[in-house]
This record gives structure tokens, sequence and C-alpha cells, in this order.
């Protein structure tokens, strides 16, 4: 596991935003789809936009943008089903600790938090499985320990 990985965070509650208003308008460039991005549009989805079903509509919602973007989703690169939804079950276990409110302040907080890590996963799944085809193509459960629940 990677421990001296120093996340980069985020000044505004407004950049957070615009990622997450990027990601589903499918404006977003590619080069800003970084591993924080990708955690700040989580909490963004899961605390201000009550009306997208996160479990039912964020493999369409990646999916679409890295096709928008030029990117392939297929058994090598673009949407990984297993670690999105490992870290989904991460930032709703995090938003149920944190004491932060604004926007800014939570994600900052996730991402210095275990949950944030860009190893955070391993923690249930091992390497092999996490990313196999399987892993990637579609939710498979842990085989090291079960995903939090929040």
């Amino acid at each position: 596991m990677t421990t001296d990985y120093k996340p980069r965070l985020f000044e505004r509650d407004e950049d957070i935003r615009a990622i997450g208003t990027g990601l589903l308008a499918r404006t977003l460039p590619r080069e800003a789809w970084t591993h924080e991005a990708h955690l700040g549009a989580c909490l963004w989805l899961l605390s201000e936009r009550p009306d997208i079903d996160i479990d039912a509509e964020i493999a369409t919602i990646i999916s679409r943008f890295n096709e928008s973007v030029g990117g392939v989703n297929d058994d090598h690169g673009g949407y990984h089903d297993s670690i999105t939804r490992a870290y989904v079950a991460g930032v709703r276990l995090f938003l149920t600790e944190t004491a932060e409110t604004e926007l800014a302040a939570r994600v900052n907080a996730l991402l210095c938090s275990p949950m944030g890590g860009r190893d955070w996963p391993l923690r249930f799944y091992s390497r092999d499985l996490l990313f196999s085809v399987p892993a990637r193509r579609g939710f498979v459960p842990p085989d090291l320990a079960p995903l939090p629940a929040a």
C-alpha cells in the first residue's frame, strides 16, 4: 500500500461543484478527472444531488464521461465498477463520521482520511481480484474484508 501520497486539496466549494457539474454535463476536461476529482464529485453527488441515485447511475455517469473525452471503457481501461463501488461505500461512511459542513472542507477531510487514500480499496480486496477484468466490468464482492456500511 502507498503511504507517501499527498492529495491536492480544494480551495473553494465552487471548484468541486464545477467538477461535479462538468462530469454530469460531460464538459470536464479529461486532465481534470483526477483521483481528487473522482472523490470530490462522489461526495458532491451524495451530499448535494439527492435527485441522482448514485447506486443506479454512477456507472453510466462515469462511463459516458470517459467516452466523451475519448476514453474507452473496456477490459483494460476506463470505468472500474468494483473500485468505484468501494469508494462510494467509503464516501458514505466518511459522511457519517465527519463534522465538517462546508463542501471543500468535507472533501479535503475525505482526501486526508483513510477512505480518501489511493490504496483504500486494497483494505478489502486482494490486488489480483481488484485489478481483474470481472472486477472492472462489474461489482465483485471483496475477498479480504466486507466493504463498510454507512
